[in-house]
């Protein structure tokens, strides 16, 4: 049986999961007999689009970007409606970010729970700002919530931890979740001022063009409490994580590191000590003999403390349009195989 897949926002990571599914489409047919059927899009930018036999993804992106908008099969509905109104059981919600109050994402969310969809999403801000209350509302409905990609992008840790790690308990889980800040570092520390370095972030697309949520330690914050309240089953606000930024590290704290053999990273770290959850966001002083210190650029790495395996890094990117699609195909094949 085809999945049959809403998308709901068409940027950077709906795209590159669209690529994905091009290119792959016979092998993931042929490795999993994973079939699949794109039938609607909605999208604030390019409109909305709609049919139940599934639409042409070359032609979308096409459209896209030689029109600037969908030009075949539109129709006039809002995410809300496309959600409801579409053949879809699975909705890919991939809108843009909002970590102050998580709409609309948490609607689109809430909305598909309700219509016993699926949702699967890299937007921190409903992993974020809501998990539990959306939890809840997915097993009531009998489906799935899938967010590994609001962590590392498409190296997976969530899904690390709930399958090859199944049976450990996770002590802590701390790490460099930002890769621009670990990039901005890593110039600092071949001599570059923070501003020189945070330019060259934003020119090569680390950074946007305000730069806050990344530097400021806001993104890496949101990370935490995702990690927190999915890893070890706990209901952490963000307010509640500690957050320092790398917007006050100087040049010169970058080179008396380096003489104490180690080096500066914007940390995020949640630990379960004893029932009590501490969970902070800032930078520390790396040793350089750890498996983190070696994590140079753009980036991510996460290094859990288990009780079983004691400490176990993943290191990989924590950024990128093919990369966070990936973890969108990886929720995706997952729901597919236990449906």
């Amino acid at each position: 049986m085809k999945q049959k897949i809403a998308l709901i926002g068409f940027g950077t990571v709906a795209q590159g999961l669209c690529e994905i599914l091009i290119n792959k489409k016979n092998e993931l047919a042929k490795k999993y007999d994973y079939r699949f059927d794109i039938v609607a899009v909605s999208d604030l930018r390019f409109g909305s689009v709609y049919n139940p036999e599934g639409l042409n993804l070359k032609r979308l992106l096409k459209e896209v970007n030689e029109k600037g908008k969908f030009i075949k099969d539109r129709v006039d509905w809002s995410a809300i409606e496309t959600i409801e109104k579409s053949n879809s059981d699975v909705v890919c919600e991939l809108a843009y970010t909002n970590l102050k109050d998580g709409q609309p994402a948490i609607k689109h969310c809430e909305t598909a729970f309700k219509n016993k969809k699926h949702v699967v999403t890299s937007n921190k801000g409903p992993a974020a700002l809501a998990y539990r209350r959306l939890k809840r509302l997915a097993d009531k409905n009998g489906v799935k919530f899938m967010i590994e990609g609001t962590v590392l992008s498409g190296t997976p840790v969530l899904n690390l931890a709930e399958g090859p790690l199944a049976g450990n308990k996770i002590i802590s889980a701390k790490g460099i979740l930002n890769g621009t800040t670990n990039f901005i570092l890593t110039k600092m520390e071949e001599g570059m001022s923070y501003e020189d370095a945070l330019k060259e972030a934003q020119k090569l697309g680390y950074a946007e063009a305000d730069p806050t949520n990344d530097v400021k330690g806001y993104d890496a914050r949101a990370k935490v409490t995702i990690l927190a309240n999915v890893l070890m089953n706990v209901n952490l606000s963000m307010a509640e994580v500690k957050c320092q930024g790398i917007t006050k590290i100087t040049l010169k704290e970058i080179a008396e590191a380096k003489k104490k053999n180690a080096r500066w990273k914007l940390i995020g770290s949640v630990e379960n000590k004893n029932g009590k959850i501490k969970a902070y966001v800032k930078p520390e002083l790396i040793p350089l003999d750890h498996p983190l210190a070696g994590v140079m650029g753009s980036t991510n790495a996460l290094t859990f403390t288990t009780d079983l395996l004691g400490d176990v890094t993943i290191v990989g990117k924590g950024a990128g349009k093919i990369e966070t699609g990936f973890s969108i195909l990886t929720d995706l094949l997952a729901i597919a195989k236990n449906s």
